[in-house]
């Protein structure tokens, strides 16, 4: 009887194992496939929407620039536009031009725009066909439940005037805690969801301007925001909103909350040596910056920041993914920003691959690419950071036995270690515990155990056998033969049974490589081979 079916057995018989079938973080599975991306534009002329635009690599599919706004009658007003050029540069790109309509928070605008609800539907309508827009984002904010009905009215009237083919969407409040009054009273999500393409939850500024210091969005406002919002609507009409910036407080002012571009706190950050911590239970990064008086003032965004202590609370790339992984968790549309031209540089090189349920950087177009998705997926596997998996990069043997653990779900076990070279300090001391343990993986000899040494193609083998069944069918067929393999080599009977069941391949000039390394992908694509076999 091999481990996996000693395991089992345990199993069977009461002892609380189960094998993993889904991705350790939340304990679901990530659904995959392509997911909507779009982005509002509010800072700059058009010449720096399309240089934004193409930085973002071909990711976005719509961009929602601030076209459109109200007079104090409610009547729109043509911002910006002078003339179909932006449109064209979109269409070339395949990306949707959505203006976005827009009172800026001003209530009166607001009010004096839905009274006027009906000219004003017709009023977008008619800017939407004459220039060759793909439809309207309503982002009237600021208006509070009196104002429900004829909110969701206007909508309506909007979507009758438009063809079918053009978009209508509704950028929303966040409402985490079910708010039905004020701002968020404002908003019927149902009947909004009802005349609408989709409804772009604004899942940031859950602290804002005047408010005591504290993130932007943390993730448990956001996480809240989506399960509130799921009650009224299905998830593939649910865009998640992600902030593009940050909001900073000086030591000593009894009034902060400013806003400030991701760009400029990563430049603040370099210029004054920054601090950054991230606050686990938030999952927001919270920067600490000293301006020393010998540096003089700092102008940014329109604001001087003098002398003193500042602290930011902002998004990186970390608090990003946390976001980007919600929206695989509930299966919502996609991902919205507010706004393009305030992240970071950095930010393209990971957004469409995280948004789309692929966690690395560096795992893309490789050729072990979906085999990796599947580690992480199952929780098997763990990125070398938050945005890189080195597939290339050898496997040790206590990464190894980290991965043997999880995938047999032996975590809850315990054991006690029993290498020299294996402190209760190393990060996989548990892990090799288990694995000892259970047989699972031996020492090298010496009491020693080798954590940081390389696993080698015929050690992985026999690990392998040691945790999959072999059929009785397989041992009967003709034995494979590797010239650099003698048959009475300790590995052989696992590079045999292995090799048999096509989950390690020898190479095309009859050789097994036996002491050859094993690369991260590699261990990948092996466990992804195995895993009907251990679930």
């Amino acid at each position: 009887m091999n481990i996996l079916s000693k395991i089992k057995k345990i199993a069977a018989a009461g002892t609380a194992l189960i094998i993993i079938t889904g991705l350790v973080f939340g304990g679901y599975t990530y659904a995959k496939g392509k997911r909507f991306n779009m982005t509002y534009m509010y800072f700059g002329d058009t010449q720096a929407f399309i240089r934004n635009v193409d930085k973002a690599g071909g990711d976005l599919d719509t961009v929602s620039p601030s076209y459109f706004g109200l007079d104090d009658a409610g009547n729109l007003v043509l911002n910006g536009i002078t003339d179909k050029g932006f449109v064209k540069a979109m269409e070339e790109r395949d990306i949707r031009v959505i203006p976005f309509l827009s009172n800026h928070w001003d209530r009166v605008k607001g009010r004096a725009a839905l009274a006027n609800r009906k000219a004003l539907a017709k009023q977008v309508a008619d800017a939407v066909m004459e220039y060759g827009f793909d439809g309207v984002n309503v982002d009237i904010e600021n208006v509070t439940e009196a104002d429900r009905e004829a909110y969701t009215d206007f909508v309506r009237l909007v979507r009758e005037e438009l063809p079918s083919r053009k978009e209508v969407s509704v950028a929303v409040a966040a409402n985490p805690k079910g708010i039905n009054t004020g701002w968020q009273g404002s908003y019927d999500y149902e009947a909004l969801a009802r005349y609408s393409d989709y409804l772009m939850i604004m899942a940031y500024d859950e602290k804002s301007e005047g408010d005591v210091q504290g993130p932007v969005a943390s993730i448990s406002f956001v996480e809240d925001a989506i399960k509130y919002a799921l009650q009224y609507v299905p998830a593939g009409k649910i865009v998640l909103g992600i902030p593009f910036y940050g909001r900073y407080w000086k030591a000593g002012q009894k009034y902060g909350g400013y806003g400030l571009h991701l760009n400029k706190v990563q430049e603040m950050l370099d210029r004054y040596n920054g601090r950054v911590d991230f606050d686990e239970y938030a999952a927001s990064p919270k920067a600490t910056i000293t301006i020393s008086p010998g540096y003089g003032n700092y102008r940014v965004s329109g604001r001087t920041f003098t002398p003193g202590t500042y602290v930011i609370w902002f998004e990186n790339q970390q608090s990003i993914q946390h976001k980007l992984r919600l929206v695989q968790k509930y299966g919502l549309k996609g991902a919205g920003s507010w706004s393009l031209g305030q992240e970071t540089d950095d930010t393209w090189e990971y957004f469409g691959l995280w948004l789309n349920g692929s966690w690395f950087v560096d795992s893309y177009g490789h050729w072990a690419q979906d085999e990796i998705a599947d580690m992480e997926e199952k929780g098997w596997m763990q990125g070398v950071s938050s945005t890189h998996f080195a597939p290339e990069r050898p496997l040790t043997r206590a990464q190894a036995a980290a991965i043997m653990v999880r995938a047999l779900d032996l975590g809850e076990d315990r054991a006690t270690g029993s290498y020299t070279d294996v402190t209760d300090h190393h990060w996989a001391f548990k892990e090799i515990g288990i694995a000892q343990q259970h047989g699972i993986m031996q020492g090298k000899g010496s009491g020693r155990f080798g954590p940081e040494d390389p696993l080698t193609r015929e050690e992985m083998a026999v690990i392998l056998e040691r945790i999959i069944d072999i059929d009785e069918e397989d041992r009967d067929e003709e034995e494979v033969s590797f010239r650099d393999v003698d048959r009475g080599r300790w590995s052989y009977p696992a590079i045999d049974a292995m090799s048999r069941r096509e989950i390690f391949m020898g190479y095309d000039d009859g050789t097994f490589k036996p002491f050859e390394r094993i690369t991260r992908g590699q261990m990948a694509a092996l466990m992804s081979r195995i895993a009907s076999d251990i679930d």
